[in-house]
């Protein structure tokens, strides 16, 4: 099994903290990961996206033309990256902000309305956790309890209490993530 992704989104919308997060859980786990992340100069606001790969074999290059699935969590990635998930792939997104909504037939779409799950749950900065939980329902590539792990080591130790409510975000995650279209 070897799933390549881009999570794509704005700086300060927790892209690189969730790759981050599904390559120690993969460690954890004992998958082989990468995790390559490329943003703007900008510290919040700018574009960012990472590029993970878990895989249970060996991983010959972080470097991915098209992607097994696409998290995608603005418009301008949306714009750019829709068109790199391979035919028959998965794209996942947050419609917060989103005028063009995916327009490909070939692909697998689902939405994940984790901005207005997180308002409601008092709780903004869980939104990546929210979304975390809706791609681990589609694609379980890691165990919760290893999902949990990466977390604690993503986390410095003085944020350990935040991981609860990190997990309670990833589980509604899996809650309200729905199927748009199938292919």
């Amino acid at each position: 099994m070897t799933e390549e992704l881009i999570i794509a989104g704005f700086g300060g919308q927790g892209v690189l903290s969730m790759g981050k997060i599904l390559c120690y859980s993969g460690i954890v786990q004992g998958q082989e990961v990468t995790w390559m992340p490329s943003y703007g100069p900008e510290m919040r606001g700018g574009t960012a996206n990472v590029t993970v790969i878990l895989s249970d074999e060996r991983i010959s290059s972080p470097i991915v033309g098209e992607f097994d699935t696409a998290i995608i969590l603005n418009q301008q990635s949306m714009d750019k990256f829709e068109k790199m998930v391979k035919k028959g792939g998965t794209l996942i997104y947050d419609s917060n902000g989103i005028t063009r909504h995916p327009e490909r037939k070939d692909i697998n779409v689902y939405l994940v309305d984790a901005a207005e799950e997180a308002a409601k749950m008092d709780s903004t900065k869980t939104f990546n956790m929210i979304v975390l939980g809706g791609y681990l329902k589609i694609k379980p590539i890691v165990k919760m309890e290893n999902v949990v792990a990466g977390i604690k080591k993503s986390l410095p130790e003085r944020y350990h209490h935040l991981v609860p409510m990190n997990e309670k975000a990833i589980i509604r995650g899996t809650e309200i993530v729905k199927q748009l279209q199938k292919v």
